[in-house]
């Protein structure tokens, strides 16, 4: 496919930081050698792809760099799959989404806790058997490691996103929220509590909703179902690409589609 070089650079170059999507085309595809060797690697050694999203190892790469180099798009806020499942939690692990804040935050310790406080909040908002809880008494031994607390959440010094989290199909010693703060608390109209929310989206199994073809740009894969009517409002939607609001904020839409999967 022609479009595919286009498709792959946005996959390796789009953050939740950049306010702009790189669309450089080319007649050619791009290697599996080519596309791993652009696309980013951060600190607990993952693949960054779409901006905020986490591959672990390689055989998760090249089942990305194969979905993007043979598409198989639905004309159908959209859930993460699978093998075919809907990669969720059950309902007595949704109520208990446990996890700690490092200290190593340092002076940004609290206004991290807060904006993920604040984020969590809004779809514990939206849906009952969803509850995100905080456990303070961690947060001094707080990495994948700690198994008194489902997740973590760590400092990162990368510039190549704002945050990245997890699915709930997640191995647990992969299973953290990595923040950037410099960029984190200027972000312009992206407050931080939207942004952590929007991560933990991710983290409760919901996709970019970009990735459909509606949006026009920005493909993903096709391993998703949809949950409601296609969102460009949806936090879950970057603005850049072809999104219709600016702020990253949560939509009745959004409301609608956590309340089908976990329960209103």
């Amino acid at each position: 496919m022609k479009r595919v070089a286009s498709v792959l650079a946005i996959a390796a170059t789009v953050s939740m930081g950049a306010m702009s999507v790189s669309n450089a085309a080319s007649s050619d595809e791009p290697t599996y050698d080519d596309f791993t060797s652009q696309t980013y690697q951060d600190a607990d050694h993952q693949y960054i792809v779409n901006g905020d999203i986490p591959l672990s190892g390689e055989k998760q790469l090249r089942e990305f760099y194969q979905q993007l180099v043979n598409p198989q798009q639905s004309d159908a806020l959209i859930i993460n799959t699978v093998y075919g499942k809907d990669d969720v939690w059950t309902a007595t692990q949704a109520k208990n989404l446990t996890y700690c804040v490092s200290t190593k935050f340092g002076s940004d310790h609290g206004r991290v806790r807060d904006a993920m406080a604040s984020g969590a909040a809004q779809w514990e908002a939206a849906s009952s058997g969803v509850n995100f809880t905080y456990v303070s008494s961690q947060d001094k031994s707080c990495t994948t490691r700690n198994n008194n607390v489902v997740f973590s959440v760590e400092p990162t010094k990368t510039t190549q996103y704002i945050a990245r989290a997890f699915f709930p199909s997640t191995a647990k010693r992969s299973r953290n929220v990595l923040v950037s703060t410099n960029q984190l608390f200027n972000a312009g109209s992206w407050s931080p509590s939207n942004i952590l929310a929007h991560e933990l989206g991710h983290a409760l199994g919901f996709r970019h909703e970009h990735t459909r073809p509606e949006a026009g740009t920005c493909f993903e894969d096709k391993n998703w179902r949809p949950l409601t009517p296609y969102d460009s409002s949806s936090i879950m939607h970057y603005p850049q690409c072809n999104g219709s609001s600016d702020d990253l904020s949560m939509t009745a839409a959004d409301r609608e589609g956590i309340r089908s999967v976990y329960g209103s």
